[in-house]
């Protein structure tokens, strides 16, 4: 999944819903005489309107750099469990990110030791007021983007019973920005009387800051002693302390809602008038290939599918039993009764998604159990692969889709039931100084470059050859830091990086002389080997050389796949990188030039809003999108969170019924097809984001709305 500092919990409450008490805590207002301790290099200043703070960026994306202001103070935690925000963005740049972070006697101005650390958004210039839920934490857990106890916070670490720091800072901005603090109040409420607001639908609001979700307000776990409450998941993987319908309590359970699906499947076979690739049989023909390919038509983009119908893709990623491979390294304690060796159920310790395995191997998982293969042999028995295989197609054409979106198992996507698409993550030496995502950013001037890419599409040789694959994603989610980042990074590495050493020719012939280029960036550079051989970042008046290179080695990139892609796989689309919501328009404009069909992970109510840059007019396929709620026993609501499965249900309506109005997209796929561990995955990722639970058992409100909108989604998109 995506790489994204978005995954906390923040509420937004109207606020006339937060009554005032009299012994509200105000840590900071214009009147006060608390002091302000600039953190990273921040300015500030007193004003009536509040304390203004200039904050700078940094292309480093540097672990210390996390410029803001901080109080420092002892405030008991008994004394608060709200912390109301008022804050001011003083900029035009748009989303402006706020991190809060309050600090035990233990834990300094820096760092997540004895800390609690939330993050909330401002959107557009003006004045807003933030809410914060605190809850200290009970038990002290690890691995988990959201435990039961986490109210709120990306970090609850916090160790005593009292805070000694409060600091409202950027972490590691990569641009300057203005913006201000007028309020900083710690207040006592009822949790369980506060009001939410209901989101605007039509506008993108992050859940982190508009929106609302149901918790439990009498907090059960706070009743139970440490003893008691570990384990807390149970041999199915599910939370052991909550109900909730569809819950699985035993093996008959599971047979149960076999026979419910069962059931509901023969009464919804799937829209009529589709071909066997989901296509628009009662719809206009076209050109047939035998391959899928892209057109505008009257208007609007569409996919045509290799039999010459109208096609539009719908569907989810992943589609793999093995949705919930859970590490359990160092947290054993928390399951209950994991199998013995030799037990049939051991097998579950070595099933893996073979896409995401590499991350749990970059991150030093040694152990892992697979509860949702786990769950689906309990349920299907010994040839449970080949059952869960054939259930995959027949879902999926019942619930009003037609598409194995990337990730997915490849047994299921090979049996050429339902059209997919594939994901390839380039192998190739990276810019060394490059930020660390999901992954460093490829060197395209390395040889390697080209030739690893090739020996990757030859090994995906029967896909390639498979007219039932559309087309392949390359890269997932990049991080391309500022419009000058990439020239930085690449100066910022070793001697041997090929693109340092592209670069630093492009600059002696520009230049002529290292003089002339210390004179244009205020550098000290010794010789052009000096500058060859030191890795660091360099002087700001690099930045436009910096720039101009960026986009080189954006261009190499893309041109170079495109040139490779296509020797080797014609017939197939080249789907672009995932770009994670947006992207630098420069850098957009350039992979523009060479992807047959541009794709974006989107998480947003409706998509109306979405443009691309003037000039651009090319397919989009949306990667990744979800929603999520917290009322089946999950921690963590997701990406865009809403009040309960009803609403969950029609959010998705919402979206798809959006994008097929919207003349550019070409499908969307959601994120994903089952539910990610109650305990987190290698990232922490915890989300309630499947169509089917932990327990193989679908989300029925969820599957209401994707049938109500994917059974007439070519009427709709042809839109007569």
């Amino acid at each position: 999944m995506i790489k994204r500092t978005c995954s906390f919990i923040l509420f937004l409450f109207a606020l006339c819903a937060v009554n005032a008490f009299a012994n509200d805590i105000v840590v900071y207002d214009a009147s006060s005489a608390a002091k302000p301790i600039p953190l990273a290099g921040a300015k500030v200043e007193q004003t009536a309107e509040g304390l203004l703070i200039d904050t700078q960026g940094s292309d480093t994306q540097g672990k210390d750099v996390f410029p803001g202001v901080a109080f420092k103070g002892n405030w008991a935690l008994d004394n608060f469990n709200l912390i109301e925000l008022e804050l001011i963005h003083r900029d035009n740049k748009g989303d402006l990110p706020v991190n809060i972070r309050l600090g035990g006697k233990n834990a300094g101005l820096g760092g997540e030791k004895d800390t609690f650390i939330d993050r909330m958004i401002m959107p557009k210039k003006g004045t807003y007021t933030r809410l914060v839920r605190f809850i200290p934490s009970k038990f002290k857990t690890t691995g988990m983007r959201k435990a039961p106890w986490d109210g709120n916070g990306i970090v609850n670490q916090l160790e005593g019973d009292h805070i000694t720091s409060i600091s409202i800072y950027m972490s590691k901005p990569l641009y300057d920005w203005k913006w201000g603090i007028k309020k900083i109040t710690l207040k006592k409420v009822d949790l369980a009387k506060m009001n939410f607001p209901v989101p605007d639908r039509k506008v993108f609001r992050h859940p982190t800051f508009e929106n609302y979700i149901a918790f439990d307000p009498e907090l059960t776990w706070m009743k139970k002693t440490e003893k008691d409450f570990f384990p807390f998941i149970d041999v199915y993987g599910q939370y052991k302390y909550k109900e909730w319908p569809d819950k699985i309590h035993s093996d008959a359970d599971l047979q149960k809602e076999k026979k419910i699906e069962a059931k509901d499947l023969a009464a919804h076979p799937g829209p009529k008038g589709w071909n066997q690739y989901g296509g628009w049989l009662d719809g206009p023909r076209f050109k047939a290939t035998g391959h899928f390919r892209v057109e505008k038509i009257e208007g609007k983009w569409w996919m045509i599918d290799p039999e010459g119908c109208l096609y539009w893709s719908h569907g989810p990623v992943r589609v793999t039993s093995s949705s919930a491979v859970t590490p359990l390294d160092n947290r054993e304690k928390y399951f209950e009764n994991l199998p013995k060796a030799g037990s049939p159920f051991a097998q579950f310790y070595k099933t893996r998604d073979e896409l995401l395995w590499p991350y749990y191997v970059k991150r030093n998982i040694q152990k892992t159990y697979d509860f949702s293969s786990s769950n689906v042999y309990r349920k299907y028995g010994k040839d449970w692969r080949n059952i869960y295989a054939e259930m995959a197609h027949k879902r999926l054409r019942s619930w009003g889709m037609n598409t194995v979106a990337n990730s997915s198992d490849a047994q299921i996507c090979l049996m050429n039931k339902t059209p997919y698409t594939d994901r390839i993550e380039l192998k190739s030496p990276a810019i060394e100084g490059s930020f660390d995502g999901w992954w460093k950013f490829r060197d395209p001037f390395d040889p390697e470059f080209r030739a690893n890419f090739r020996r990757q599409l030859q090994e995906r040789k029967e896909e390639i050859n498979n007219p039932w694959c559309f087309g392949f994603f390359v890269d997932n989610e990049l991080s391309w830091g500022t419009e000058s980042s990439l020239g930085e990074w690449t100066l910022n590495s070793p001697a041997s990086q090929c693109a340092k050493i592209e670069f630093v020719k492009r600059l002696q012939k520009k230049y002529g002389s290292i003089e002339k280029l210390n004179a244009a960036w205020n550098g000290k550079y010794a010789s052009w080997d000096s500058l060859l051989q030191i890795s660091k970042l360099p002087p700001k008046g690099a930045k436009a050389d910096c720039k101009e290179f960026s986009e080189a080695i954006v261009d190499g990139y893309y041109r170079s796949i495109r040139e490779e892609f296509k020797k080797v796989a014609p017939d197939k689309l080249y789907l672009g990188c995932r770009f994670a919501g947006s992207a630098n328009e420069n850098f957009l404009r350039i992979g523009a030039k060479y992807c047959d069909a541009l794709s974006f992970n989107i998480y947003r109510f409706v998509l109306d809003e979405f443009k691309l840059p003037e000039g651009i007019d090319l397919p989009i396929l949306v990667g990744e999108f979800h929603f999520g709620a917290l009322d089946r026993g999950m921690f963590h609501w997701t990406l865009i969170g809403v009040k309960n499965q009803k609403e969950r249900g029609q959010a998705y309506y919402n979206y798809v019924e959006s994008a097929l109005r919207h003349p550019n997209f070409i499908g969307v796929h959601w994120h994903q097809f089952g539910e990610q561990p109650t305990t987190g995955r290698f990232d922490g990722e915890n989300f309630q984001n499947g169509f089917l639970d932990v327990c193989d058992t679908p989300y029925w409100d969820t599957i209401e709305k994707a049938r109500e909108i994917g059974y007439k989604m070519y009427q709709v998109r042809w839109g007569k």
